[in-house]
């Protein structure tokens, strides 16, 4: 079940046959916890049965998207889980996002980092405002893109840019995204609502089964690579919990001192 809190900080909502899901953090700058992710998964599952959904809006409300998962909770099991089960528990509610029968569509503005940035690359498409900023800064928390966003930027943009964000952590506007095509338009953040609102409605107004067939062939040939990629980084990510460097990591910002890494 989940908490109270999360039902507030991750809402659904219906406009007609758009289903909108509304992250409401505002003061967090969106960042997401276990009980917000435990949220949006039952959405998630909720829409794939509920009849009539012809798109879905992913958005946030305040000045921002997402600026990731909250770094308190960074690292930190509350439950007696391992690594390894809870980053594959979150793939499992990740994965719903490549069988919705509509499409997704993601209003990114503000920060739009890290988990939240690669999960919105894994939706069909992305409208930016002008002051979307994205990052992947998980290396410099000691941890590794862990959510498929590094295949799907791959698929985009090439390993040289993957390599770029990830390693550095440096922000992307709205515009260079946009060159990339990890973005396929940017507005005015007045008009992002509106814009990606007028989408979705125009989507839902097509036939319904040729959309279907349409994402089934997208999805089809841009998914196996990141499913791919899910199951590297389950292991990948639990190795780097697991490993000398990361505690050393931990330790040495505990103890504000430079940190001494053995390379394992």
């Amino acid at each position: 079940m989940t908490d109270g809190s999360a039902l507030h900080h991750v809402r659904l909502d219906y406009d007609g046959p758009v289903a909108v899901v509304s992250y409401d953090r505002p003061e967090k700058h969106n960042a997401f916890t276990d009980a917000m992710d435990r949220r949006l998964f039952e959405i998630l599952a909720e829409l794939h049965v509920r009849p009539g959904v012809r798109a879905v809006v992913w958005r946030g409300e305040g000045p921002s998207f997402s600026s990731g998962r909250d770094t308190s909770q960074l690292g930190v099991r509350t439950e007696d889980i391992s690594d390894l089960e809870f980053i594959e528990r979150g793939h499992r509610g990740t994965r719903q996002l490549f069988s919705l029968p509509c499409p997704i569509l993601v209003a990114l503005k503000g920060w739009v980092i890290g988990g939240s940035f690669e999960r919105a690359l894994l939706c069909d498409v992305r409208v930016a405002g002008e002051s979307a900023r994205m990052r992947l800064p998980e290396i410099q928390h000691g941890v590794v893109p862990d959510s498929g966003g590094s295949a799907r930027l791959l698929q985009m943009a090439g390993p040289g840019l993957v390599a770029d964000l990830a390693l550095t952590g440096r922000v992307l506007s709205a515009a260079e995204a946009l060159q990339h095509g990890i973005v396929s338009r940017v507005v005015p953040d007045e008009d992002l609502d509106d814009t990606v609102f007028g989408m979705a409605h125009a989507i839902a107004a097509t036939p319904e089964f040729t959309v279907t067939m349409f994402l089934r062939t997208l999805r089809r040939l841009a998914n196996p690579l990141v499913e791919h990629s899910l199951a590297e980084e389950s292991v990948a990510q639990a190795l780097v919990f697991a490993s000398q460097d990361y505690a050393e990591f931990k330790a040495a910002r505990a103890e504000k001192r430079e940190p001494k890494y053995r390379g394992r």
